[in-house]
């Protein structure tokens, strides 16, 4: 099993390249089931969830090759709507085939999600949905089972904005007979993407990027090519050690993907330039800032941990409080190994400034735990080595050779044989 090892506080400086979205390239993989024919999707990241969901494409019975960041996917060869248990359980967002596979087959088999170690993430808003579409659900099992000879279009109101129900429903009703309409829906930039590929493909859906999606039913959709946008999560991990450890520059990102970040950023004293696809951040005296996370265009959650990290160093005291997923903390006790000095009450962390953090041993538990303890890592005293890095491969392309060729001093290195 793989371990980083990395020598703390040296300098970062330079430009580091932000690669394809890995939360808007699952979706769309699936969505190209929907089409007979070949679809080419570019800036395709090279993760563990990528390669899982080309697994997944290939149980279906795509036929997939994966070269260079460049995906090919014929899926005029799928003829198996089912989702076996050994790959979702690894990756929650292989659930992202129900919608696609009901709406070509009128059936589907997917078993309950796995994934990240970390709270209660229902797929009810998922069935509900499909029901209001007319499927019949079952669960047996473990496994869900939905049947609709043709989806029929509804009205859907979402309690909470979920990315991944809106995305499911959004392909279903794609090609159902009449309107629906999603009330609540989530406006991230990766569903935005979702969307637009799937209008691509011959879908009407008009509403992108505001809450209210309607989709006018098509009778069928057509392959089609697209280049994913750039990774915003990993935009502004790297940001945030930019603030701690020196002058850096993002290039191939969307700035107005990450505006309450570089809001937040500028709050605690960084300096940033932006240009249409670039980010330069230059730190600051590092002021304490408090930070509440929120679906999109808030503070995302999937930042939570890297801020927990930047303001563990900063100076006077913080409250980050994570409404989107309660019990999202489990990179707390492993930064106080390094001697932060944060303490949890439900979804809130108060975290009191420290002057320096001395490496440890560290183990991280999910994929932005794990890159909040390697923004910590960077700036600690001495060697820290963080485990299981199994978890940052899902949602990190060579993330330590990224940091290299900024300057720091990190290697990974297999303990296994």
């Amino acid at each position: 099993m793989d371990k980083i090892i990395i020598q703390g506080q040296n300098p970062l400086s330079g430009s580091v390249k932000i690669s394809g979205a890995k939360n808007a390239v699952l979706p769309i993989m699936t969505a190209a089931l929907m089409a007979e024919g070949e679809s080419v999707i570019t800036r395709v990241p090279d993760l563990r969830d990528t390669r899982t969901m080309i697994k997944l494409m290939e149980i279906v019975g795509a036929r997939c090759s994966f070269k260079d960041n460049n995906l090919l996917i014929d899926a005029s060869t799928v003829n198996n709507p089912e989702a076996p248990y050994d790959l979702v359980k690894t990756m929650r967002a292989s659930f992202y085939v129900l919608g696609p596979l009901l709406a070509r087959f009128g059936t589907v088999k997917v078993s309950l999600p796995g994934g990240c170690a970390w709270g209660p993430r229902p797929v009810d808003f998922h069935l509900k949905g499909l029901e209001k579409l007319g499927a019949k659900v079952t669960l047996k099992s473990g496994y869900i089972l939905a049947e609709a000879k043709r989806l029929k279009g509804a009205k859907i109101s979402f309690e909470f904005p979920s990315v991944g129900a809106t995305g499911n429903i959004a392909m279903a009703a794609a090609t159902a007979e009449g309107t629906t309409v999603i009330e609540n829906a989530a406006r991230e930039p990766e569903i935005v993407q979702l969307c637009q590929y799937l209008n691509q493909m011959g879908a009407s859906i008009s509403g992108i990027g505001s809450s209210r999606i309607t989709i006018d039913g098509v009778e069928s959709l057509h392959s089609a090519n697209i280049d994913v946008i750039p990774d915003r999560i990993e935009a502004g991990t790297f940001l945030m050690a930019g603030a701690l450890m020196g002058k850096i520059t993002l290039t191939d990102v969307k700035p107005d993907h990450l505006d309450s970040v570089l809001l937040k950023l500028r709050e605690v004293g960084s300096r940033i330039e932006t240009t249409s696809n670039s980010i330069t951040i230059e730190p600051g005296q590092l002021k304490a800032v408090d930070m509440t996370t929120a679906v999109y265009p808030g503070f995302a959650t999937d930042l939570q941990a890297q801020w927990v990290a930047l303001m563990s160093l900063a100076k006077g005291s913080s409250l980050v409080t994570d409404t989107v997923y309660h019990d999202r903390f489990s990179h707390v006790p492993e930064l106080n190994r390094l001697g932060a000095n944060i303490k949890v009450d439900n979804n809130t962390a108060f975290i009191r400034g420290v002057d320096d953090l001395v490496g440890a041993p560290v183990m991280s538990t999910d994929i932005r735990a794990s890159a909040s303890l390697i923004i910590a890592g960077l700036v600690a005293r001495g060697e820290t080595t963080v485990s299981r890095v199994y978890h940052i491969d899902r949602g990190y392309e060579r993330i330590e050779e990224k940091f290299d060729a900024l300057g720091a001093k990190i290697v990974r290195e297999n303990t296994s044989g």
